[in-house]
């Protein structure tokens, strides 16, 4: 129904769409504990809470100040705040004022005889004019809501484009916390690596000191020279890769990193909250600002559908001034001086080869398209969680069982050594059980690197990481346009 309040709005009445994904997320509550209660969700909780090592919290702090996308997600809000700010003016009569003089000499011929020269005499005269008016021109009366729907979508744009902003700073937050993670992860690995040449070397040393004596076999001596090379490359290659997560990590922090925040040469026991809460529906997902994003453009196609059903429709401008004029300079302001115009302008639409039908089509199909693209991110968003929560529901487990695995590789080649120097153990035996200690630490290192990142992951892909409390609530939609039928 098409409703008339001092004038007419031809937008669709805007509904929000019915959520596409599973209430629940796939399998069981990995903490066996009874649904959270409403609102108990990750986005409630601050990065400087989730982050626990004073280090790390820095390093997200140095990002958040100088992470250059930031800074031009922060720039696109203010364009598209300025671009409101420019359509809201088309609402309003731009009105502007004039004075003018004006100045002319005019010549006329008198005839006669001159009893001087009996040339004709020629005489001139100088007018003088002085005007000055205000009004304004071409004013659009909106009365069918072309110019107030192009202002709703104008500010669901920029709605969208603030909600991008919390997108990329938790993007961000999540990145600069993996990257710093990785880095300690790689330097663990490394002092690994040199820790395991060391023993390596007192392996040759020993092997050769065997072979001297004619215990040892020309192949058990190869066999060691081959274990040394063999982590010594793996020495060469974290060193690079340590340098590279460095150089990744001073990007994404937007300026070079003191040596005092980079991590040591471990993971932190406890760099991040390891219990986030548990039960959460998965209606947060809807809290997610790249889910509200979507939505807000979604809303906006609507206020442009409306805007092009108001172009079929004829156009009403006014064009106004008041002022005063005067032959003289003097007596501008005299009642007799003053003047006055009004100019009402109708356009209709007759004919414009289909271009108002198209740009109609159009604003359908997008608000098509952004349909789709509203339930495709909500249902890569549920993705995301249902993966970060399949791997946390296996994680400690892994590690546990990882661990274990250490501790028995470390006995295996205890024993081994032992054998080997008591003679009853070929040196392969003791080679084999050296690699296999050196591969189940590594291991060890991956998986509690696994861990925390999971831990980030989940808290973004939950919403989390905003500076204060992230909620639709802090992001209303705006109103939109009456409701009103397709023609």
């Amino acid at each position: 129904m098409v409703t008339l309040a001092g004038c007419v709005n031809l937008a669709p009445e805007y509904e929000s769409p019915a959520p596409v994904i599973p209430g629940v997320w796939p399998g069981v509550d990995i903490y066996g504990t009874p649904p959270a209660k409403p609102g108990a969700d990750v986005s409630m909780l601050g990065w400087r809470d989730f982050f626990i090592d004073d280090r790390l919290r820095e390093v997200v702090s140095t990002a958040l100040s100088h992470n250059r996308d930031l800074a031009v997600a922060t720039l696109n809000i203010a364009a598209a705040r300025a671009q409101v700010a420019d359509i809201n003016a088309d609402l309003f009569p731009s009105i502007s004022s004039s004075t003018s003089a004006t100045f002319s000499r005019s010549g006329r011929t008198a005839g006669g005889d001159d009893t001087a020269s009996g040339n004709l005499a020629n005489q001139s005269a100088i007018s003088e004019s002085l005007s000055t008016e205000i009004g304004f021109s071409s004013y659009e009366l909106d009365i069918f809501g072309r110019l107030r729907n192009q202002r709703a979508a104008a500010v669901q744009s920029l709605l969208a484009t603030t909600a991008d902003r919390r997108t990329a700073q938790i993007s961000l937050i999540g990145e600069v916390a993996a990257n710093w993670l990785t880095l300690a992860a790689d330097k663990a690995l490394l002092a690994l690596a040199r820790n395991t040449l060391t023993n390596r070397l007192a392996s040759l040393r020993l092997v050769n000191a065997r072979h001297d004596y004619g215990i040892a076999s020309g192949s058990d001596v190869a066999n060691a020279r081959s274990a040394v090379e063999a982590v010594r490359v793996d020495i060469a290659s974290l060193v690079a890769q340590v340098a590279q997560d460095e150089n990744a990590l001073n990007l994404v922090a937007g300026t070079t990193l003191a040596p005092g925040l980079l991590p040591e040469a471990r993971l932190p026991e406890q760099a991040v909250i390891e219990r986030l809460p548990a039960g959460v529906p998965s209606e947060v997902l809807l809290d997610r600002p790249d889910v509200i994003a979507a939505e807000y453009r979604l809303a906006g196609d609507y206020a442009s559908i409306g805007a092009a059903r108001a172009a079929f429709f004829p156009r009403i401008s006014l064009t106004a001034a008041t002022g005063w004029a005067t032959r003289g300079l003097t007596g501008l302001f005299a009642d007799n001086n003053r003047s006055w115009s009004v100019t009402p302008q109708i356009d209709v639409p007759i004919f414009d080869g289909g271009s108002r039908a198209a740009q109609l089509a159009l604003a359908r199909i997008q608000r098509e398209i952004d349909t789709q693209t509203y339930e495709q991110t909500l249902r890569t968003a549920f993705r995301e969680v249902a993966d970060a929560l399949a791997l946390r529901a296996t994680i400690d487990d892994q590690i546990t069982s990882q661990t274990a695995l250490v501790a028995a590789n470390q006995r295996s080649y205890r024993l081994s050594q032992a054998r080997y120097r008591a003679g009853t153990d070929s040196y392969l035996d003791t080679l084999i059980e050296q690699r296999t200690l050196y591969t189940s630490q590594q291991n060890a290192i991956q998986r509690r690197l696994a861990r925390e990142i999971n831990l980030v992951t989940l808290y973004k892909t939950l919403g989390g990481g905003d500076l204060a409390r992230s909620s639709r609530s802090a992001l209303p939609l705006a109103p939109l346009a009456d409701d009103a039928p397709d023609p």
